[in-house]
């Protein structure tokens, strides 16, 4: 098995906000490794987190002498997005983001032949067997639901149990989520902090 790396030219990256980083820097890795350059537009609610991890990584490319151009930051709203969907100059577009969204960056950037990478909205499943460690499993469950505010696209929004422990887990985890810690972000007790934005709620 042969694999033949063809740089496209330049990627373009628009990422969420709630893994703006790691999105980022997954892109970022195998944009460059491939041989092409990087124009990153990060969500509006973490322009700070973009603008600092441009700044970081603009450095580390300086001090291993890799010329800092092959990246770029841009930062706006839904209109940037937009001009990079249509940007004929940007032959592969990653989008991070809802599926309704991802769903017309596709059309926009096929219209125009280019290639896109969606990662979007999940409706992740947990299935509950008969014979699971069902504490380990309610555990697994609440946090994946709850972890991150429910705002990841891994977060869990479905259980399927088996119909034998079906009323005694659904009572064990009603109870759970009535010990669920609401509040601020920076205290370690707190389980669920702020949601992103007031759509969200």
């Amino acid at each position: 098995m042969m694999e033949v790396w063809n740089p496209l030219g330049t990627v373009g990256v628009i990422s969420a906000f709630n893994f703006p980083n790691a999105v980022f820097g997954w892109n970022l890795a195998i944009a460059l490794i491939c041989g092409n350059t990087v124009v990153w537009k990060g969500a509006p609610a973490s322009s700070l987190i973009t603008i600092a991890t441009g700044n970081v990584v603009s450095e580390v490319l300086k001090k291993n002498n890799i010329n800092p151009n092959v990246f770029t930051v841009i930062q706006g709203d839904v209109e940037i997005g937009q001009a990079m969907s249509k940007d004929k100059r940007i032959p592969l577009l990653s989008f991070t983001g809802s599926s309704k969204v991802g769903a017309m960056v596709r059309s926009v950037v096929e219209q125009r032949f280019g290639k896109t990478l969606l990662e979007l909205g999940g409706n992740n499943a947990t299935v509950v067997m008969e014979d699971a460690d069902l504490d380990m499993t309610l555990k697994a469950c609440v946090f994946g639901a709850v972890g991150t505010c429910g705002q990841r696209c891994t977060s869990l929004r479905r259980l399927y149990i088996h119909e034998n422990i079906f009323d005694s887990f659904v009572e064990k985890m009603v109870k759970a989520y009535k010990t669920i810690k609401i509040g601020d972000p920076l205290d370690s007790e707190t389980l669920c902090g702020p949601l992103n934005n007031l759509r969200s709620v």
